[in-house]
């Protein structure tokens, strides 16, 4: 989806002409991007992330059937529907065009009325598929993404980042004595204080790939990809010392007067090696050094698979950049 809410179509065909007659049809309902090749289709997928993909079958180099493969087994790509535009009117081309993942067939030449009923319904339908499922991955309490929606994002992000030799920092935050807090103020004000933590730490993230994320009970998670530990670290102790600036009471807190988290980070480069356990387990031992070192402070390392301790810092007080050896 882009920014003026227009449903995104992607056209993949290596004549122009063909693109440009799509084009006219389709143009005043939806915004359209286009790739020339196989090779180019699976960048602009990956930038545009559109809604669905109007692809022709035959190609040279990479041809459709192919191509839908790659769009079915990535992570980031695999839930966008596939028209395939064809002159091939055989039912075989058809049915292995759906083996492969496609959803529907047009064919050529192209009829204007057919392909904007087509795509008017699949895009319609996900759409529809894509609300119960947002639904379904959000936290009904905070509005933050639940534990299933990091791990999947997650899984989606280090696929990709693994894939560019690119990085990525996932964060464990944990509200201090939270225990104590609902013994002493009652669940009622325990989930007043859980929406205010959410959204302090919800206004810290600034970039729209960044996610969080209500994990369990009092924990929440991060992934902020494209990170390394030193931007990690900005940020935990900007949501750090956002929290403690909402100064909700805490008579039960061992750290303080008011509620305060710890914070975890883990930071590093991906390889294909990597899954989400190895990052989260990674993250949450540096909480728990967090909360052994007194709480209410950011703890991080980097990361790499052969040594997952390499190094490690912790961030103390309100001041970034108090940095301790570990």
């Amino acid at each position: 989806m882009n920014m003026d809410n227009r449903p995104v179509i992607l056209v993949i065909d290596d004549e122009p002409a063909n693109i440009e007659i799509v084009t006219a049809v389709l143009e005043d309902e939806y915004e359209i991007c286009f790739a020339l090749s196989g090779e180019q289709a699976v960048q602009v997928a990956r930038e545009s992330r559109p809604d669905l993909i109007l692809l022709d079958v035959v190609m040279p180099g990479m041809d459709g059937y192919q191509l839908c493969r790659i769009f079915k087994a990535d992570p980031l790509l695999s839930d966008i529907p596939v028209i395939f535009a064809t002159a091939l009117g055989d039912d075989e081309a058809e049915l292995r065009g759906l083996a492969v993942g496609a959803i529907d067939y047009v064919t050529k030449p192209i009829r204007p009325a057919a392909l904007q009923r087509r795509v008017r319904n699949h895009v319609q339908m996900k759409r529809m598929r894509d609300q119960l499922t947002e639904q379904a991955l959000r936290d009904p309490l905070t509005g933050l993404a639940n534990r299933r929606m990091l791990e999947r994002r997650l899984q989606a992000e280090l696929h990709r980042q693994a894939r560019d030799g690119g990085l990525i920092a996932v964060l464990m935050l944990d509200i201090d004595h939270f225990k104590g807090f609902n013994d002493s103020y009652g669940h009622p004000e325990g989930d007043i204080c859980l929406k205010a933590v959410s959204q302090a730490l919800a206004q810290a993230i600034r970039r729209s790939g960044d996610l969080c994320a209500r994990y369990g009970g009092e924990e929440f998670a991060c992934i902020l990809p494209g990170t390394d530990l030193d931007g990690a670290l900005h940020l935990a102790e900007t949501m750090r010392a956002g929290v403690e600036a909402l100064a909700i009471p805490h008579r039960a807190s061992q750290v303080g007067q008011v509620v305060t988290i710890s914070i975890g980070v883990a930071s590093g480069r991906c390889d294909m090696g990597s899954d989400n356990a190895f990052w989260l387990t990674g993250a949450d031992r540096m909480l728990y050094r967090s909360k052994l070192a007194g709480r209410n402070r950011v703890s991080g390392q980097v990361m790499s698979a052969d040594h997952p301790l390499r190094d490690a810092s912790a961030l103390d007080g309100p001041v970034v950049g108090d940095v301790r050896a570990g």
